[in-house]
């Protein structure tokens, strides 16, 4: 459109910026889409997707170089050669931490954002997992529910490709899924001893996952490669570039732009709603405005926060969304890297077929129906089954020192579990402005001030000895528990400091992601969360981003926003 004027702008282009502009232009809305990185175009640009590790100079492992220039980055698996360049570059993006207080903060700064490097795992939140905080008192009340968002969960469900198993459990809700990809048959033994064992009140089943097993419009069935994290040619796992993107585009609606570094949302304080927003190129530093009836504020969770308080400070001297006192603050993370592995006997002439993009799910037991700990909420295990090291099943655990190939003469079978446990959200972990220390366009940066606390601390234990138990009931030999450290972030799933809520007074946003104090602005990104499940949370994003646009434009035409 003319003259920089757009109905709507989308700031990032992740997981939850696809799904907004997909949404917002399918419903006729002109969309501008504004990324602060470089563009990344499907297949075209996966550069290292059909290579194998002896294609690297270092077999994938990170050179001295390399851990200089990502000092953040070298602390876990994302520092490898073969997805050099598609995380943040640090000197240009700094941050700060508290001291005593690590936070390894992963960040991909390009179109398609964290979409092309995710773990893919897709689950539903439970009826608890929304209720929590209300009945037991901890930060503030959910102002929606299961329900609210289960047409939700469906209308991205069937959208994006999940494949799964049904299992009609309460703890985690089935899905419109996808014919599922097959456990292992050490996994499916293990399975069923343990269903035998707890008398059906522990479930391991095939890990749901955003792999496509069976064709979409301009998406072939996973090609069980084991490459997501390169880029897929074949669209077989959901991305922006596979799957929203094409979709805004067909509709001529959307303007996509790249290096646009969106650094403050402008606010009309006669009319109390946002205007705009202001950009600086990234590749000549100058400053360019645009206009819109409505902004989607996708850029991850705390990139989100951090434009919330560089905006209005004229008048909220916390940023736009600060009056109730919780912007920045209820940061939250999974607290994972800690579990149980052992070695599996009588299966040395078995195998398996292909590099299954998924492992095995354990859902949540702890803290549900008569089931008490010394700590609220709980944790699921992701795990795996293999001849190869158990922790290739594993996205989080699977770049670098694994280097995914298989081997000539495969090894004793190893299997192994990973505990990922709900973080609750304490106003004392916070992000804040650090206007000392200047980004590489001169911004201010974030501050982190974010720890574990005791309740984490006391799941951590549960999450190590309950691994073991249920392996070593399994029948596996050699059981060891482990925690190989933990700081937050290391889970890359960053979640609060925008908090929802029911009323102004003590969050950020209301039941419809809108800004209470300028309700044409919309969060749905992971800075939203009011609580964190402890199951990964990217599914709830894509499903809450939806149901706000279809909202939005709801009252557009009514002439209410």
């Amino acid at each position: 459109m003319a003259d920089n004027n757009y109905d709507a702008i989308v700031v990032g282009s992740g997981i939850s910026g696809g799904w907004a502009a997909k949404e917002l232009t399918e419903k006729g809305l002109k969309v501008l889409m504004l990324e602060r990185g470089r563009d990344i175009e499907h297949i075209k640009d996966y550069v290292n997707a059909n290579k194998e590790p002896w294609d690297y100079p270092h077999r994938g492992r990170p050179t001295q170089q390399m851990k200089l220039d990502y000092p953040v980055l070298k602390r876990d698996y994302p520092l490898n050669e073969q997805t050099l360049g598609m995380w943040a570059n640090e000197k240009d993006n700094p941050y700060t931490e508290e001291k005593g207080k690590p936070f390894a903060w992963f960040r991909g700064y390009h179109v398609g954002g964290r979409s092309l490097l995710w773990g893919r795992q897709s689950y539903r939140w439970n009826k608890w997992d929304f209720e929590a905080n209300g009945k037991e008192g901890i930060a503030v009340d959910w102002p929606i529910r299961y329900n609210d968002l289960a047409p939700w969960y469906s209308h991205v469900e069937k959208y994006i490709g999940v494949q799964g198993s049904k299992h009609g459990l309460d703890v985690l809700p089935d899905g419109e899924f996808m014919p599922a990809m097959d456990l292992n048959c050490v996994e499916k033994d293990v399975a069923a001893r343990l269903q035998t064992y707890y008398k059906g009140l522990r479930h391991l089943f095939i890990g749901r996952s955003a792999n496509i097993t069976q064709p979409l419009p301009n998406r072939v069935g996973c090609q069980y490669r084991d490459k997501c994290w390169l880029g897929c040619s074949f669209g077989g796992y959901f991305s922006t570039q596979s799957s929203t993107l094409p979709a805004a585009k067909a509709t001529g609606n959307l303007t996509l732009r790249p290096f646009s570094i969106v650094s403050k949302i402008l606010y009309d304080k006669d009319k109390k709603k946002a205007s705009g927003v202001e950009i600086i190129d990234a590749t000549d530093n100058k400053t360019y405005t645009y206009n819109a009836k409505i902004i989607f504020v996708c850029a991850s969770a705390f990139n989100s926060t951090w434009l919330l308080m560089n905006s209005a400070t004229d008048i909220w001297p916390g940023g736009l969304g600060s009056s109730s006192g919780e912007l920045g603050h209820n940061a939250m993370d999974h607290h994972f890297r800690c579990g149980a592995s052992g070695n599996v006997e009588g299966f040395d002439d078995k195998y398996y077929f292909g590099r299954r993009p998924t492992g095995f799910y354990v859902p949540r037991f702890r803290n549900i129906y008569d089931d008490k700990r010394d700590y609220l909420r709980g944790f699921g295990y992701q795990g795996g089954a293999n001849r190869q090291g158990w922790g290739r099943e594993i996205a989080e655990m699977s770049i670098g020192g694994n280097l995914k190939d298989a081997l000539s003469e495969p090894g004793p079978w190893t299997i192994g579990m990973l505990g990922f446990g709900e973080m609750l959200p304490d106003h004392s972990n916070t992000i804040s402005l650090n206007k000392d220390l200047k980004d590489k366009w001169g911004l201010p940066t974030l501050h982190m001030n974010i720890e574990i606390k005791d309740n984490e601390k006391k799941m951590r234990k549960d999450m190590m000895q309950d691994a073991k138990e249920m392996l070593e009931a399994a029948g596996i030999k050699d059981v060891r528990d482990w925690d190989s450290g933990y700081e937050p972030g290391m889970g890359i799933h960053e979640m609060g400091t925008a908090r929802m809520g029911r009323e102004a007074k003590t969050s950020v946003l209301n039941g419809n992601n809108q800004v209470w104090d300028a309700p044409n602005v919309f969060v749905t990104d992971g800075a939203c969360m009011t609580s964190a499940s402890c199951v990964n949370p990217s599914l709830t994003y894509m499903a809450l981003t939806a149901r706000a646009a279809s909202f939005a434009v709801s009252e557009l035409k009514k002439g209410n926003l």
